[in-house]
């Protein structure tokens, strides 16, 4: 396996346009900004390892679906007795 402790990952997206650099000899990069539910296909991004002076060929990254939000979990729970059970309320 090569040696990436100099090296840093380089996201583009499909028209060429530099993304995301990562950090120095780390192995992995984060895609961020995009809307929850963005459904992105295979090679919409590109990836290359960078020394900062040369680059890699570039490879597409897979596609993906961005994850939707888990809801908060409900707070204030009230119950109203009703004659037959409850009504129960939520923020």
């Amino acid at each position: 396996m090569a040696d990436r402790t100099n090296q840093h990952l380089v996201i583009y997206d499909k028209s060429g346009t530099k993304k995301v650099e990562g950090e120095v000899g780390e192995t992995t990069v984060a895609i961020t900004g995009l809307d929850a539910g963005t459904v992105v296909a295979d090679g919409d991004y590109q990836i290359a390892w960078s020394d900062g002076t040369n680059e890699s060929s570039k490879v597409d990254v897979p596609g993906f679906s961005v994850l939707s939000p888990v809801p908060d979990e409900p707070a204030e729970v009230t119950v109203d007795p009703t004659s037959d059970g409850a009504n129960v309320s939520a923020q």
